[in-house]
């Protein structure tokens, strides 16, 4: 590097990514390549209305389990969304994946565990048209969760009216507008894929949809 001033990276947790629970929403959704149009919508429109999107992803391949890893992260979190969209039987041996009920009980959890009202964690519940969430999670059926159809126009309108309404929502742009800059976020994390490939940091990927939002005014 010789006498080049060495520039800084930005590390997740810290600096322009800090954490403030108040303002951090924990992603809990399927990782594969189908839903990865709506995760990157619901990333992206969480930014976009001044909320830190937290995941599992965010930490990397660390020493330590990942139901640690998402615990921590979803404790510090005031927010939560939660998809149930692969709860149902797939494959030749027809298994469900419920990594998402899980999580969602830890947030259901985080929400029980504290005293003062200002303090309780708050979640959004996703489902698809015509899941049958409550058929094997009967203890949800007291709770109304946003049903969508799979589509990211379908899915960023619930997701923004959710967080828009949330007493530490910073910025209110309009789903439309929104919708409209979602496809610059998908050129930059493109790029990204492009220079690390399907391990892309997450605070690159964060820092990659910030750089979008001025973009919406």
């Amino acid at each position: 590097m010789g006498g080049q001033a060495q520039r800084s990276r930005e590390h997740f947790g810290v600096g322009k990514l800090a954490i403030n629970p108040a303002t951090s929403v924990f992603i809990n959704c399927p990782f594969d390549d189908e839903f990865a149009p709506l995760f990157d919508a619901i990333v992206f429109a969480a930014t976009c209305c001044g909320f830190l999107p937290r995941s599992a992803l965010e930490s990397g391949s660390v020493a330590e389990s990942r139901m640690e890893r998402i615990a921590r992260a979803v404790f510090s979190s005031k927010y939560s969304i939660h998809d149930l969209s692969r709860c149902k039987g797939e494959g030749d041996e027809n298994l469900a994946r419920f990594n998402m009920p899980l999580e969602l009980g830890i947030a259901m959890g985080r929400r029980l565990s504290k005293q003062r009202k200002s303090d309780r964690h708050d979640w959004l519940l996703l489902v698809r048209e015509g899941h049958q969430y409550a058929k094997f999670v009967s203890d949800l059926s007291g709770y109304d969760p946003k049903r969508h159809n799979g589509t990211v126009e379908a899915l960023v309108p619930m997701v923004m009216a959710w967080l828009a309404t949330r007493p530490d929502a910073i910025a209110v742009p309009t789903p439309r507008r929104v919708l409209a800059a979602l496809p610059r976020f998908r050129e930059k994390k493109a790029k990204l894929i492009a220079e690390w490939g399907k391990d892309v940091p997450w605070a690159d990927l964060v820092l990659a949809a910030r750089k979008v939002v001025p973009t919406l005014e």
